[in-house]
């Protein structure tokens, strides 16, 4: 195994019913728009970091376009596949992500390119390899 590589085994994220939500697919970046003209403010979510091997600012990030995908889509898979390409488009390729209530998993991935946490009681496993 290489120095750039670390190992990580995730084991069990919690379980909780999903929302069903009205729109499936909305743009990732709100219009300056539909932003301004919403006066409820979005609804908070309990975030907690169970382990990362990342910068703060890149461990927001991944927070924030969590919560945005979340809010898009009520499939884990689509919420999956939204968060790695947002990060393939911002941070480069290879990003992979896990979305679910209950799923192990043993990865490995660049240094300083690896989150686990939990979105109210979702899992949420983001890293780079490849």
């Amino acid at each position: 195994m290489s120095e750039d590589s670390k190992k990580h085994i995730i084991a069990g994220a919690a379980s909780l019913m999903a929302k069903p939500h009205l729109e499936d697919r909305k743009p990732l970046v709100p219009s300056p728009l539909s932003a301004s003209a919403s006066p409820v403010p979005p609804a908070t979510k309990k975030v907690i970091i169970k382990s990362a091997d990342m910068s703060p600012d890149m461990q927001k990030e991944a927070v924030d376009i969590a919560v945005l995908a979340f809010e898009r889509h009520n499939v884990e898979k689509d919420v999956a596949e939204t968060i790695k390409k947002e990060f393939d488009k911002r941070h480069g390729p290879t990003w992979h992500c896990i979305v679910g209530r209950n799923f192990g998993s043993y990865v490995t991935h660049e240094t300083n390119h690896f989150v686990y946490f939990y979105l109210d009681q979702k899992a949420v496993l983001l890293f780079k390899s490849g």
